[in-house]
């Protein structure tokens, strides 16, 4: 099996073996960082709806604290910061349809800081997001 796949590898490059990319990962020290430059953004874009504690306000702005809806999908989350969102959504059982403007005048640094000061934050547990992640949704 494992010469079946390396003949294919060979025969059949870019088809069906392409590489990905190398992901860096951030350390901690400057995953700390990231998160302390998030907690700022988010203070100054995302409190007033969300509130400081990330609970919103039930049936209004939804939770970002333990929310089901935001840790599922990092991509996704990457989007609804970007593009807004402008569908229901159900967080943590209760419907919410308040539309959420796009926040894409913030810099690709911004967003992956707010989603990392979010992710790290209130229980939850996002995976780390990196300015090149969200770029790549941007473009």
């Amino acid at each position: 099996m494992k010469l079946f796949l390396l003949v294919v590898a060979i025969a059949l490059p870019g088809i069906y073996c392409t590489i990905p990319p190398r992901l860096t990962v951030p350390s901690q020290d400057e995953l700390a960082q990231s998160v302390a430059r998030g907690k700022d953004v988010y203070t100054a874009q995302c409190m007033a709806c969300h509130q400081v504690n990330g609970e919103g306000l039930t049936g209004v702005y939804p939770p970002l604290a333990g929310s089901d809806h935001m840790t599922k999908d990092q991509d996704k989350s990457i989007s609804v910061v970007l593009f807004g969102q402008n569908e229901e959504i159900t967080v943590k059982g209760a419907k919410y349809s308040v539309p959420m403007p796009a926040m894409n005048s913030l810099t690709d640094q911004q967003i992956a800081d707010v989603l990392n000061y979010v992710g790290q934050s209130w229980g939850n547990q996002l995976g780390v997001v990196t300015p090149s992640q969200v770029k790549s949704k941007r473009n």
